[in-house]
């Protein structure tokens, strides 16, 4: 973690809302829900809102329509919730490869973007090897490469917290820490 309450950037106002980034298996999901409860705020998880609206799952929506179809809705969706306040929300791993989603959510006054970053073989373990629910777990053969992609990426948020060797809960604590540190 860096810079003051080990945060990136200057936060002139109160964190009004929290955005969790990561690649798939780093917890965004499992944590999101545990720092809304701890500061009394919403949670929603990108990929639920978008799998809601399209009446379809990821992997469906992926099969039909391709992965670009995918990526402009999940940046319409994210563009569209960012603003919502007492908000935790949990992103898709492909979602920060988007400038513009990675640019609205670094410079959205009162958005802390928080990192959980975890080694791939991290996700591998949580994520086993064959979930039909995340077309890009089935690509193998350019996970990796994906990953490293996405990396300097993710690394670009606010807060990044090494996320493979804490609980869920302690990885909950070290956010609503860093917003509470904001606050003062």
């Amino acid at each position: 973690m860096t810079g003051p309450a080990g945060t990136k950037g200057v936060f002139a106002a109160p964190v009004r809302r929290i955005v969790l980034t990561g690649f798939m298996g780093s917890g965004k999901s499992t944590v999101g829900p545990l720092v809304a409860a701890r500061l009394g705020w919403r949670f929603l998880d990108a990929d639920d809102v978008i799998v809601a609206a399209a009446h379809m799952p990821i992997s469906q929506f992926f099969a039909e329509h391709g992965e670009p179809a995918f990526r402009e809705t999940e940046r319409q969706t994210i563009a569209r919730l960012a603003g919502e306040d007492g908000l935790v929300l949990a992103l898709g791993g492909g979602a920060i490869e988007d400038a513009g989603t990675r640019r609205l959510l670094l410079t959205l006054e009162c958005t802390l973007l928080v990192h959980l970053e975890v080694a791939l073989e991290t996700t591998l373990t949580r994520c086993g090897s064959a979930d039909p629910t995340r077309p890009v777990l089935a690509d193998r053969a350019n996970l990796a490469t994906r990953y490293e992609r996405r990396l300097p990426l993710y690394r670009e948020a606010h807060l990044s917290i090494a996320a493979d060797s804490l609980t869920p809960d302690e990885v909950a604590a070290a956010i609503v820490k860093a917003v509470s540190g904001l606050a003062s």
